[in-house]
């Protein structure tokens, strides 16, 4: 009977003889197996080779998967610090929003108050002897004109000597004592004058006692000045313009200084409406001299709306206006 081993540790030979049988009492092939030493450690060799190639792959296949996680745990890690630092630099943007409007604000605020603590600082006292006579100057002017024009003259120069001693008076009055000097002054005063020489040449050569000529050229040039006054106040006047703070007279924002030639033309007109305005009274109505005097007042008016043009000092702004 043939029997093979399930398992041979070490397989290298199998050999097959003749050989006597006892128990079927004849001849059988026999089966013998040998190990031959050389060839199983080769093999062993192979298989240990081969076993420790798979665990060195493996060993390298888990290092690499080790590494694979670490790199994708700093990825991850990476990640989420950039997105607290993502978070973090959205907050501290916002912060610093906040942080600029509201200094904005303050800063805001802070010049609103300024501007209101410069108008306070910068209205005066306009409650002066100056301005009231200068006022009053003004108001006279259309009851002198009216004088005229019912051609009572005598009482007309009275008024008109009245008013000269005013204008003297508040000058003298403003210059002595500080403390009735104001900004004001500057605008009320030629104001006033202007409107008593316009009631006076207006009337004058409505009776005939002043040519239309000079009459038109006197009122071009109070008409100019006068705009142009209105003009530097609204330069001056800083915001917001309304027109409660324009006309607002305590708010002073300019002052005028009128040319030398224009303090000339001013004495020119005063004597030449004087003139004009006695020469019924004392009969010289169109004397050659009263003629000469019309033509010099003509040329000193418009001399005197020239050097306004010309010159650059003729105001000066007390606030420049506010930029934004």
């Amino acid at each position: 009977m043939l029997r093979i081993p399930r398992k041979i540790t070490h397989l290298t030979t199998v050999q097959h003889l003749w050989g006597h049988n006892p128990l079927r009492g004849r001849q059988a092939v026999c089966w013998f197996f040998t190990s031959t030493p050389g060839w199983s450690r080769t093999t062993s060799k192979s298989l240990s080779i081969a076993k420790f190639s798979e665990a060195e792959e493996l060993l390298k296949k888990n290092r690499r998967n080790a590494h694979f996680q670490e790199i994708h745990k700093a990825i991850k890690g990476r990640e989420l610090i950039q997105g607290v630092l993502e978070k973090k630099k959205e907050s501290f943007i916002e912060r610093k929003n906040v942080l600029v409007q509201d200094l904005r604000d303050k800063r805001e605020k802070v010049r609103e108050v300024r501007e209101k603590v410069e108008e306070v600082i910068e209205r005066e006292n306009i409650m002066t002897i100056p301005n009231l006579l200068c006022v009053a100057r003004g108001l006279m002017a259309p009851y002198l004109g009216y004088v005229i024009i019912q051609q009572d003259f005598t009482f007309a120069i009275g008024l008109l000597v009245a008013a000269g001693i005013s204008d003297l008076l508040d000058g003298f009055i403003a210059r002595n004592w500080p403390s009735q000097m104001s900004k004001a002054g500057s605008f009320l005063d030629p104001m006033a004058d202007k409107l008593l020489m316009g009631s006076l040449v207006i009337s004058l050569t409505y009776c005939n006692l002043l040519p239309i000529w000079l009459t038109a050229t006197i009122l071009f040039r109070d008409v100019f000045l006068i705009g142009a006054g209105f003009v530097i106040r609204y330069k001056s006047l800083p915001p917001p313009k309304t027109l409660s703070r324009y006309f607002d007279v305590t708010h002073v924002t300019a002052q005028l200084a009128p040319t030398f030639i224009s303090k000339v033309n001013t004495v020119v007109q005063l004597i030449a409406v004087a003139t004009s305005l006695g020469a019924p009274v004392w009969n010289y109505v169109d004397h050659p001299l009263l003629h000469g005097l019309w033509y010099l007042t003509g040329a000193t008016t418009v001399a005197a709306a020239v050097s306004y043009i010309m010159a650059k000092d003729t105001y000066k702004i007390f606030r420049k206006r506010s930029q934004k």
